[in-house]
């Protein structure tokens, strides 16, 4: 969908998470982790925003702060003009009903002590009036959209196979009718012929109801069918944003272009040549990246401005930007 001229629903503005490291050596130097270091970015009404990157980069907590599964440490959440990173309890509680989730991993994100039924109802009996009758009606025809029977209701999670627990967690976060879900890995669990399934659903359900999705993930193929545009982390901050379509015909941070050429494909001849050998030497370590560019120690174009300033997120073309001093 084109997404040019539409308000952005979520701003995210020089968000910061920091984790203290446990360990007596490291609260004597009082050491920290940046999971989430000085991001900045849009996600616009009805889009689709693909957030890929290493295992670790920071993904998950990013998406978990705007959630408000975790507390901010600096910065700004702006949920449809309104700023939430503050926002305690009752505050918070209309925004906690417009924002859902759905989790990496089905087989733990659902209780094995609840039928689906009593699932769904969860956050239907938190966050509406509706009697148990009427929310009874509103489960079974969830769970119809999401390709269930009725008499699915009453049976446990145990009894469903990965992706038909995948659907439940989908049909729990749709319950409470959100404007925005958060994607965590939702499909990273399921077997290939699934994940597809699943993507499919995602995307008929949000034509249906006007949903807008942070899609996080590490499947660079699946991201590019989903997304609408695409940020790239590395090491707790973004280093390229770009719409889905430039994004994989011409990145441009050497680490997008490093993600891009080890996505498998099935004829080496139509393997996109992006450069040949685009990241070197070993991931540095979290708790002492030091100045300058994040990513110099593996990049092969790095040069001596990349040791001593970091690179800032600027725009290069439209909307694309990137954190590069080659750019």
């Amino acid at each position: 969908m084109s997404t040019s001229n539409v308000k952005a629903l979520i701003e995210i503005k020089h968000l910061k998470k920091y984790f203290p490291v446990k360990g007596f050596k490291a609260r004597k130097k009082k050491q920290m982790l940046k999971a989430v270091d000085d991001v900045t970015f849009t996600i616009k009404k009805g889009e689709t925003f693909g957030l890929v990157g290493e295992s670790g980069c920071g993904k998950s907590t990013l998406g978990r702060m705007i959630c408000r599964l975790y507390d901010v440490t600096d910065g700004e959440i702006i949920f449809d003009g309104t700023n939430i990173e503050n926002l305690k309890s009752k505050a918070l509680k209309p925004f906690q009903k417009r924002i859902q989730a759905i989790f990496q991993d089905p087989y733990s994100s659902l209780n094995p002590n609840m039928t689906v039924a009593e699932i769904i109802d969860e956050p239907l009996e938190i966050h509406t009036n509706f009697p148990k009758k009427d929310r009874l009606n509103m489960i079974k025809a969830i769970l119809i959209k999401v390709g269930f029977k009725e008499e699915d209701m009453n049976k446990y999670p145990s009894e469903f196979s990965g992706g038909q627990r995948q659907r439940i967690g989908i049909a729990r976060a749709l319950a409470i009718q959100p404007d925005f879900i958060l994607c965590d890995e939702a499909i990273s669990a399921l077997d290939v012929s699934i994940q597809a399934q699943v993507i499919n659903l995602l995307e008929d359900l949000q034509k249906e109801f006007g949903l807008t999705y942070l899609f996080i993930a590490h499947d660079l193929s699946m991201v590019r069918h989903i997304s609408d545009r695409v940020g790239v982390m590395y090491l707790g901050q973004l280093v390229e944003v770009s719409t889905s379509e430039e994004l994989y015909k011409e990145p441009l941070h050497p680490y997008t272009k490093a993600l891009l050429s080890a996505i498998p494909v099935a004829d080496p001849d139509q393997k996109q040549d992006l450069g040949g050998d685009l990241i070197q030497g070993e991931l540095p370590s979290p708790l002492d990246i030091g100045e300058g560019c994040r990513f110099r120690s593996r990049c092969p174009f790095a040069m001596d401005k990349c040791a001593k300033v970091a690179p800032e997120l600027k725009k290069v073309d439209g909307e694309r930007v990137v954190a590069c001093h080659l750019y």
